[in-house]
């Protein structure tokens, strides 16, 4: 007998009206997908970014002119975390017609690079060789990322877009405590580098807060960039300028690297978990793998049958299992042959959860024994963008570490980024963090370091959520955790602001703010067995943009850890 056979007629007549209802309600989200919410949001890490990206839709661009807008001013007013310098993520969702695409501008190895070049004639690690300096820095890719999206998804010229990024270099922009915090941290870096003292501590020690900082050279590279696209950057006088400067400091870069540099467009990683289609960053991004494992091995369980510590017991479990994945298969697509269809199997999710006990953590020595997960910078930024149109970006940008590689050649006003230290230094021994890599990510010239910067969509019925995050390997556990908060009912606000924890194989450890774990849930995971390390420092700096299908209603909101506020416009 069916379903509905053993229904009365009064409850066939209800049944009826409530599938209608969802077939109705099901029509309107399509056609309001199709037609747009009608306004915009934008949330980034700085208000002045937001302001700049808000400045472009008003002169008639679409999302990808925004998040355009919105990254270079980032580039100027938040230096320590990303610029010209570094590499990027972008992913887009044209409303026009449903395509999605991954954009990779991450850095590249310089042609010259070996997989031995940070050792000594010994073979051991020279200690910071891959953190400081010119030859820590891989070839930038965020400049033809911003060339790339406005010239093939923007309604508008670069002139236009990069303007307001331009006059915040000219002009210059209040110094945040934030910001400053990292020129006291850097300073072996930019010992070095007479370009970044002359930008950064032009009276010869670090400006105090709501002293204004100026870049003039960077806002000459930056309309260098407009005027001429990709040449402006990668070839003629800022080329050469990037290159005399690098190699004067002993880096390696020459001509060839920057000019032969190019954007990939790939698709991304997809899976679905209960309702919700996610939509992530594919390698050399490890997100969506890692977050697909988490979540297929998550699906396998009626959390909402159990108590909080049993829930977050799994999810701590999940990390362990997916990082330590992460850890031993993944690289450059382009290098490395991955087993990505194994790996976010529901078969392979359902193997892993047969070795989850859950009355006991499992120490991570007891899995299968991989090298370490890389460490990387934590001083990344995110934007989130909907324009009116419906359409959609969520760009994770970087130069790894506060102020990367704490050097600009002179004359550019480009800070260099040190994301060679993502790479492996020497598979199988520690480098100068005491962290172990595998091979898989091994320097390799023109190859694509791993990342864990992880730009993802959420879609369901309910509407869409457009997330990213800064946090180094914690970032794909931070947006884990949030897309938790939203299938759950959360709005925007909620997911940015909840407390969060990580675990991610080595160390085996669970990281967690403060609040993140009532007294209880602490109790009850060290008993199964946990390790709990409270975190002195936040987790990340979170921006999400969502649309609500019932209400046709925008949100954003960004991170009360950071220093900026989400704009509905």
């Amino acid at each position: 007998m069916t379903f509905t056979a053993i229904l009365s007629y009064t409850d066939k007549q209800r049944l009826c009206v409530v599938l209608g209802l969802a077939l109705l309600l099901s029509a309107c989200a399509g056609e309001l997908q199709q037609q747009g919410p009608g306004t915009a949001a934008i949330a980034s890490a700085h208000p002045l970014a937001t302001a700049a990206g808000a400045e472009v839709l008003a002169q008639g661009g679409n999302a990808f002119d925004a998040a355009v807008a919105v990254s270079a001013a980032l580039s100027v007013v938040e230096p320590a975390a990303s610029g010209l310098g570094g590499g990027s993520f972008w992913l887009l969702h044209s409303a026009d017609t449903g395509k999605q695409v991954f954009v990779d501008a991450r850095e590249t190895a310089p042609s010259a690079a070996t997989r031995d070049m940070y050792l000594d004639e010994d073979g051991n690690p020279v200690k910071r060789a891959s953190y400081d300096g010119p030859l820590s820095a891989g070839i930038p890719g965020h400049p033809a990322g911003l060339v790339h999206i406005a010239e093939r998804y923007g309604r508008l010229p670069l002139e236009i877009s990069l303007a307001p990024a331009i006059k915040l270099a000219e002009e210059g922009f209040v110094a945040t405590p934030r910001m400053l915090l990292g020129l006291k941290f850097r300073k072996s870096a930019y010992a070095n580098s007479p370009g970044f003292r002359e930008v950064f501590l032009p009276e010869g020690s670090i400006p105090e807060p709501g002293d204004l900082i100026r870049q003039p050279d960077l806002a000459n590279t930056l309309r260098a960039l407009a005027e001429q696209g990709f040449e402006g950057f990668y070839r003629g006088d800022v080329a050469d300028r990037l290159i005399d400067g690098v190699r004067s400091g002993g880096g390696i870069w020459i001509a060839e690297d920057l000019a032969d540099y190019s954007v990939v467009e790939r698709e991304p990683l997809v899976f679905n978990y209960r309702d919700v289609r996610v939509v992530s960053a594919p390698p050399p991004s490890s997100g969506g793998i890692v977050m697909a494992e988490i979540f297929n091995i998550l699906g396998g369980y009626d959390l909402s049958g159990m108590s909080s510590v049993a829930q977050k017991h799994l999810a701590i479990e999940a990390m362990r299992r997916a990082y330590r994945d992460r850890a031993d298969y993944l690289g450059d697509p382009a290098f490395v042959d991955m087993p990505v269809a194994k790996l976010v199997s529901p078969e392979y999710a359902e193997a892993l959860r047969e070795s989850i006990d859950v009355k006991r953590a499992t120490p991570s020595a007891e899995l299968p024994p991989v090298n370490i997960v890389p460490k990387e910078g934590a001083d990344t930024t995110h934007l989130s963008v909907i324009d009116a149109a419906g359409n959609r970006v969520a760009v994770t940008q970087s130069i790894n570490t506060w102020y990367g590689a704490g050097f600009i050649p002179e004359g550019t006003g480009v800070i260099l980024n040190n994301e060679m230290d993502d790479f492996s230094s020497k598979p199988g021994t520690p480098n100068s963090f005491g962290l172990i890599h595998g091979s898989a990510n091994e320097i390799e010239p023109g190859k694509r370091m791993l990342s864990s910067m992880s730009p993802t969509f959420l879609e369901s019925d309910r509407g869409v959520a457009v997330v990213g995050t800064p946090g180094g390997s914690r970032i794909i556990t931070q947006i884990a955790l949030a897309a938790q908060i939203w299938m759950a009912g959360g709005t925007a606000e909620d997911m940015v602001s909840a407390k969060r924890f990580h675990q991610q194989y080595i160390p085996d450890a669970v990281a967690y703010e403060p609040g993140a774990f009532s007294d209880d849930e602490i109790t009850g995971l060290e008993e199964k067995g946990h390790k709990l390390t409270e975190s002195r420092r936040p987790f990340g700096n979170m921006n999400v943009v969502t649309w609500d299908f019932a209400t046709n209603t925008v949100e954003a909101a960004t991170d009360p850890r950071g220093e900026a506020e989400g704009r509905v416009y």
